[in-house]
């Protein structure tokens, strides 16, 4: 008692440390820095990293402010004349705007649905795997398409499924059935860019839920084997449970990015055949910025984006709050 009541860090309710003495605050200074030493290599990672994100994050935030004059090569960004917002106007009565806004929404909702839990359930299915060689085969080739470009990817699979001179035309045509150019229909174009994005991404998902399910208490599972539960009820009380806050936190960064439908793997496949059913705002500013010089309309639609992906994020944040703990903040 006698040495709580002398120690001036402890407040008690009533001292703070703008109460300390000289000689307590030099001694909280020292063991600070003295902390800051040991963890010096923690700090330096996290430096790079921080470094790394000012420069490509937020130096060019700057030019955002591009979408609000009319942007001329010849006076420059201060130079321009505030338009009064007229690239939004231009935006939300574009001619274009409902069909790409369809599109990537639509893309959206097929990623959620289909690519989001295909993952979880890879996981799942690798936790029950009791052979370890099988289990690192089988991760190995789920995500080594991860580190192959869209662009190589694209190649690859044009010469797989070509109606004329690829494996999967070969097969529909020894079965009898007419071979299908999947890149210029319109309806199965959609499923499969979603196909092939589960494909390219499923595996590289599968190490973060099974990184989370290595943290589970095994005692959990003996304890629920001797009360008799099988696998299934296992997996759906202990092993479900216990992926939640990481299944949480990604699927708030999935509705963040509901109107982002991701340019590389659509830029790759599509055509102006399927611009009806492809067309999204990434393929679009590339048309309307790259190649008619739009510069200032295209930033425009790109402030968009990112407004409603914050306010989806910040909604999806406080409904996922209401009903539990977890959240991004």
């Amino acid at each position: 008692m006698a040495d709580t009541a002398a120690d001036p860090t402890v407040s008690g309710g009533a001292s703070s440390q703008a109460e300390l003495s000289d000689a307590d605050k030099k001694t909280l200074r020292r063991q600070t820095w003295s902390r800051a030493i040991r963890l010096r290599s923690f700090y330096g990672l996290t430096l790079g990293a921080l470094v790394l994100l000012i420069i490509f994050r937020y130096l060019p935030m700057w030019g955002v402010s591009i979408s609000f004059v009319d942007y001329s090569y010849f006076k420059g960004l201060f130079g321009s004349p505030w338009n009064d917002f007229e690239h939004f106007r231009r935006l939300f009565n574009d001619v274009f705007f409902i069909r790409i806004f369809k599109n990537t929404v639509v893309f959206a909702l097929l990623r959620m649905v289909f690519a989001f839990p295909a993952p979880i359930v890879l996981a799942l299915l690798l936790n029950e795997v009791r052979a370890n060689g099988y289990k690192r085969v089988v991760q190995s080739i789920s995500y080594l398409p991860h580190f192959m470009s869209w662009v190589v990817l694209s190649g690859i699979i044009r010469e797989v499924i070509s109606p004329s001179r690829g494996a999967l035309g070969y097969i529909f045509t020894v079965l009898g059935w007419e071979p299908m150019n999947w890149l210029t229909n319109g309806p199965t174009f959609r499923f499969f860019i979603v196909g092939i994005d589960i494909w390219q991404s499923v595996g590289w998902g599968t190490i973060i839920y099974l990184a989370a399910l290595s943290s589970i208490d095994p005692g959990l599972y003996e304890s629920a084997a001797i009360d008799g539960a099988n696998r299934w009820r296992q997996a759906i009380h202990i092993t479900l449970p216990g992926l939640v806050p990481v299944i949480t936190v990604l699927f708030l960064l999935r509705v963040g990015n509901l109107i982002e439908s991701g340019f590389e793997q659509i830029w790759v496949f599509y055509s102006p055949v399927v611009y009806e059913v492809a067309d999204v705002f990434e393929t679009y500013m590339v048309r309307a910025g790259i190649v008619d010089g739009n510069y200032d309309y295209t930033t425009a639609i790109g402030l968009f984006q990112n407004v409603v992906g914050v306010i989806l994020l910040i909604i999806g944040n406080q409904i996922i709050r209401r009903y539990n703990e977890y959240g991004v903040w």
